[in-house]
C-alpha cells in the first residue's frame, strides 16, 4: 500500500454521518485520513467527488487495503467496515445468524427513521429561511418519537443486538448528541424523559475512541 493509513474517509467536518464512522474506525482500532468536504463551496458536487459518490454526498469511505473500493452511504460503511475487519466480532455480530439480521434492522432504521427527521428537525429549526413552527413542532416530535423507540427497547435490555455494543448501536450516537443540545425544545430533558436511552447514549460517549473523536467533532463545530 503506498497511503499511510488504510482509508481515506471523506466527511463534513460537523455533519453526524462522518463522525459515526470515525467511532467504528476507532472502536476496531483502523486508521484513517480524513479528507473534509466543505460543502458552504459546493465541494461535493466536483466531478472528483461524482466519481466516488454519484449522489454527491458525505461521507465516502475509500479502503486502500482493498484496492482503493469506495463504499459510500453511511450505514453501508459501517456494516462494510465490521463485515471485512471485525473478524473478532467486537462490536458486531456474524453474518447469517438471526441477530445479524436484528443488527441490520437497526442500521436501517437509524438510516430511514433517526437521521432524515432529525437532520430535517435540524434543517428547520436553524437553516430555513422561513421559521414554520408547525414544521418545527413536527420534527422535534418526531426525535421524541424516534427517541421512544429507542428507550421501549432499551429499557429491558443494554443494548440493541444481543448483550453487546454493536455498530447498530454506535450509528445513534452522533444524531442523538446533535439532537439533544440543538434540535429539541429549550425544557427537554433526557435522563428524565428516556432514562434508558440516556444511559446507553452516555456509555458511548464515554468510551475513549469515541469521546476522543466527538471532542474533535465539537472543537470544529465551535471554530464555525
Amino acid at each position: 500500500m503506498s497511503h499511510g493509513k488504510q482509508f481515506t474517509l471523506y466527511m463534513h467536518k460537523v455533519s453526524p454521518h462522518g463522525w459515526k464512522i470515525v467511532f467504528v474506525l476507532a472502536e476496531l482500532g483502523l486508521t484513517y485520513e480524513p479528507k473534509y468536504i466543505d460543502t458552504a463551496k459546493d465541494e461535493h458536487k466536483t466531478a472528483e467527488f461524482i466519481k466516488l459518490n454519484p449522489n454527491g454526498r458525505t461521507p465516502v469511505l475509500v479502503d486502500h487495503a482493498n484496492s482503493d473500493f469506495v463504499v459510500w452511504e453511511s450505514n453501508a460503511m459501517l456494516q462494510y467496515i465490521v463485515d471485512k475487519y471485525d473478524s473478532a466480532r467486537t462490536i458486531s455480530i456474524a453474518p447469517g445468524t438471526d441477530e445479524y439480521y436484528t443488527q441490520l434492522q437497526w442500521l436501517y432504521f437509524q438510516g430511514s427513521g433517526q437521521g432524515p427527521y432529525y437532520g430535517q428537525a435540524g434543517w428547520f429549526t436553524f437553516y430555513h429561511h422561513e421559521k414554520i413552527l408547525s414544521v418545527i413542532e413536527r420534527y422535534r416530535n418526531e426525535v421524541r418519537r424516534v427517541l421512544g423507540v429507542l428507550e421501549s427497547v432499551l429499557s429491558t435490555q443494554k443494548w440493541l443486538v444481543g448483550d453487546k455494543m454493536t455498530a447498530a448501536d454506535i450509528s445513534f450516537v452522533s444524531w442523538n448528541a446533535v439532537a439533544i443540545e440543538h434540535f429539541v425544545d429549550p425544557g427537554f430533558n433526557f435522563e428524565r424523559e428516556f432514562p434508558a436511552a440516556a444511559r446507553w447514549h452516555s456509555k458511548m460517549l464515554s468510551r475513549p475512541g469515541i469521546k476522543s473523536a466527538w471532542d474533535q467533532r465539537l472543537q470544529f463545530f465551535a471554530e464555525l
